[in-house]
C-alpha cells in the first residue's frame, strides 16, 4: 500500500502540485529616512565633555578650578582608583577603549584631552 502511494505522488505532474507564482507591482516609497553618523569631534567639544565628566564628580575637591594643566591626582585631588573611575567614565562617555599602559600615562586633563581627540574611532 505505501509502495504504491509512493509510486503514485512521484508521476503526479509538477505543474499539478506546485503553486502559481503572483507577480506583484512595485511599491513606492512615500518615506525615507535617512541616517548619519555622529558629528566630528573637535578639541573644544572634548574639553568640554571631559570638564562636565570632570565637575559632575563628587570627589572632585575643586570643581570651579579646573583647567588643562590641572592634575588629576595633585590639584583635583584623586587618588589612584579614582583616576581609574574616572577613566572608564571617559571611555564610557566617548565610546572607546583605553589600553591600561596607555590610561597609566593619563595624568592631567589636557593630556586626556590631546588622547581622545587622537583616537580616531571617538565620538
Amino acid at each position: 500500500m505505501f509502495r504504491s502511494t509512493v509510486l503514485r505522488s512521484l508521476r503526479t505532474p509538477l505543474a499539478a502540485v506546485a503553486r502559481p507564482i503572483v507577480a506583484r507591482a512595485p511599491v513606492a516609497f512615500t518615506h525615507v529616512q535617512f541616517y548619519s553618523g555622529f558629528a566630528p569631534l573637535t578639541r573644544d567639544l572634548a574639553k568640554e565633555r571631559i570638564l562636565e565628566l570632570l565637575e559632575g564628580y563628587d570627589k572632585v575637591k575643586n570643581p570651579e578650578s579646573i583647567t588643562e594643566e590641572s592634575s588629576f591626582s595633585q590639584d583635583l585631588g584623586l587618588d589612584s582608583l579614582d583616576v581609574v573611575e574616572v577613566v572608564m567614565e571617559v571611555e564610557h562617555e566617548f565610546n572607546i577603549q583605553i589600553p591600561d599602559h596607555e590610561a597609566d600615562t593619563l595624568k592631567t586633563v589636557g593630556q586626556t584631552i590631546d588622547y581622545i581627540v587622537s583616537q580616531p574611532d571617538a565620538c
